[in-house]
């Protein structure tokens, strides 16, 4: 089952190494991954997506604990939660394909962001089944040049969950 993992980590050289090599070493796979800063400047939100049983899923996260840069984590898989990933698409379209792409733009809710010499770049924030289905849908009307996901975020509805302890 697939798993967003929201993780609060010290905002201090080599966090990010430390958790990515927990992944590393015991085998798990890290299918996307933010960091940024966060309103305090001494702690980072990392948000990690990856596969997995309840079982795997909760080693993962008393592992990930354990680490000294770690402040807080939460699986926002099992609340209610707000989730959106970044996707710019350079497009090269086919004969006519214009009025078909700004069909898709408008359906998707996705922006046209430059359009230089016949190369489209479009953006498109959605889930990431939104991005999946855009995606295939865009390809028969344009030639996908380049695709740049952000990977998923997510932030849990209403109250704040995930804060420093």
């Amino acid at each position: 089952m697939r798993h967003i993992i929201s993780i609060l980590l010290q905002n201090e050289a080599g966090a990010l190494a430390r958790v990515a090599n927990l992944f590393s070493t015991r085998g798990y796979n890290i299918e996307s991954l933010n960091v940024a800063p966060t309103n305090n400047e001494l702690v980072s939100r990392l948000t990690l997506v990856t596969r997995g049983s309840n079982a795997v899923i909760d080693q993962i996260s008393k592992q990930l604990v354990k680490l000294v840069d770690v402040v807080n984590i939460v699986d926002m898989t099992d609340g209610d939660h707000i989730e959106r990933e970044l996707a710019l698409f350079k497009l090269q379209l086919h004969e006519a394909g214009r009025d078909e792409l700004s069909g898709m733009v408008s359906d998707f809710g996705a922006r046209i962001l430059d359009d230089h010499q016949g190369h489209f770049t479009v953006e498109l924030i959605g889930g990431s089944h939104d991005i999946d289905r855009f995606m295939v849908s865009v390809a028969e009307c344009a030639d996908i040049l380049t695709v740049v996901r952000s990977g998923a975020m997510a932030v849990a509805r209403g109250a704040p969950i995930l804060t420093p302890t």
